[in-house]
């Protein structure tokens, strides 16, 4: 099949198919015209990195995974230490995606949100937070 109807089957984008090709993760065969010609495995491999990188798994990940799902001796321990790091990776990310929701609800609430310029939000991306005490201690001195 082509590769419009293996995005269809896949479910992934034709553009995303040939960049998975590019990079190695996939090998379809080619017709004597030279286009691309998917087989049934390959519409099978392109379903499993469409899964493997809806559950967040990167590039490279996915590469190993692949080899890992490919190899008929492999130990599954190899698979799930990959799973344990990407939901450490998983977890470290939704601690900083907290933190930065527990700043910025504070900046929300220090903001009056009024006609005046002045903006703690503003002032903050800006750095200038640590800056405005110096200048007051400056100015009353």
């Amino acid at each position: 099949m082509n590769v419009g109807e293996a995005a269809r089957a896949s479910g992934l984008p034709a553009k995303t198919i040939r960049y998975y090709e590019e990079i190695g993760l996939i090998h379809p065969a080619r017709a004597a015209n030279g286009y691309r010609d998917y087989a049934r495995d390959d519409i099978h491999r392109l379903s499993f990195l469409r899964r493997a990188r809806s559950l967040g798994f990167s590039v490279e990940e996915c590469r190993q995974l692949m080899a890992l799902y490919s190899d008929k001796e492999r130990a599954s321990h190899d698979v799930r230490q990959i799973a344990i790091a990407h939901v450490s990776a998983i977890e470290e990310k939704v601690r900083e995606l907290q933190s930065m929701r527990t700043t910025l609800q504070k900046l929300i609430h220090a903001c009056h949100g009024d006609d005046r310029p002045d903006c703690p939000i503003l002032d903050d991306i800006a750095g200038l937070d640590a800056v405005k005490p110096a200048r007051k201690a400056a100015n009353t001195a």
